[in-house]
């Protein structure tokens, strides 16, 4: 079955409703705040990664500021297919973003899952699981205001303690026409407890559009396996890239090769040094000893990363 999470290497829809419809299992990038931005993604689409997200972006302030437009929202001719993921808890509000990013994505997903204290504060993320009329509202509205039938609008969520809650959002959303669920398999409570997979496969059971589970997946074969466990259509991966960007193409650590594509890309696309350092420091936990990273990580800047790595990798 490796070969069903593979194959798509050479696959190239562009429409994520297609992807879906492959007959394989969709790679997909989850959003991270700070981390899947253009250059990152750029980087795991080269190494079999099938459909990313943007980090997070709150809708209101997305529509009511040009600044926070230009420095949230990048991307170009080869980032797709690309959905992009909003913090929202009005409709109309979410639809005005969902209208502005039409042109330049494929679709957006409405941020039900994230169990941060100030988006809870602000009614936004995990707490909206918790409002399914209010879920279901937001999906109509976007649904019925923007023109374009192509365009994709998902959720992605967490579980509650009580199954039956998630399964009964979970139906009013795709009552409503939302295009897939991810669903991340911990409630709102749980951090770094195991992930509840058999929940994700009884929601898989309860509907007939794609559910896409996340959580805890840091291989390829972990993505099989979650594959296998839950029955999901896609898998999507967080920390496990960030890691490893080449894990969908099936390595097990980062190859220099992708350290190299990463300073390249990093480079083309202007990276902010924090960033692009960060990255680095991630992609070469595994690889590295811990003497290794303690002159690594306090690197200061670009030409200090860069002979370093020319020095010790060749690259």
């Amino acid at each position: 079955m490796i070969g069903d999470i593979v194959e798509t290497k050479q696959c190239q829809l562009k429409d994520p409703m297609d992807l879906f419809h492959s007959g394989h299992v969709v790679k997909i990038c989850a959003p991270m705040v700070r981390y899947s931005k253009l250059a990152f993604r750029t980087l795991v689409r080269k190494y079999s990664c099938d459909l990313c997200y943007t980090p997070m972006i709150v809708a209101a302030d997305f529509v009511r500021s040009a600044k926070a437009r230009d420095s949230e929202f990048t991307t170009n001719k080869g980032d797709h297919p690309l959905i992009v993921q909003f913090a929202a808890k009005e409709a109309q509000v979410l639809c005005d973003a969902a209208c502005i990013v039409c042109p330049f994505a494929d679709g957006i997903d409405l941020n039900c899952g994230c169990p941060q204290r100030w988006a809870m504060a602000e009614g936004y993320g995990a707490c909206l699981i918790n409002k399914p009329e209010l879920v279901r509202d937001m999906v109509r509205h976007v649904r019925n205001q923007v023109n374009n039938p192509r365009f994709s609008v998902s959720i992605k969520i967490r579980i509650h303690e009580d199954l039956k809650r998630t399964v009964d959002l979970c139906q009013k959303a795709e009552a409503t026409g939302v295009s897939w669920i991810t669903v991340h398999g911990r409630s709102v409570e749980e951090r770094h407890q195991p992930v509840h997979y058999d929940a994700i496969k009884i929601i898989k059971q309860s509907m007939s559009i794609p559910v896409v589970a996340n959580g805890d997946i840091k291989t390829l074969k972990d993505a099989e396996n979650v594959h296998h466990l839950t029955g999901a259509d896609g898998i999507m991966v967080a920390r496990g890239l960030l890691a490893n960007p080449a894990m969908f193409a099936g390595y097990e650590e980062t190859p220099l090769k992708c350290i190299q594509d990463w300073v390249d890309v990093a480079l083309e696309h202007g990276t902010p040094f924090t960033c692009f350092h960060h990255h680095l420091m991630y992609m070469m936990e595994r690889i590295t000893s811990k003497q290794e990273k303690k002159v690594f990580n306090v690197l200061s800047s670009t030409s200090a990363v860069l002979d370093y790595l020319s020095d010790h990798y060749g690259v």
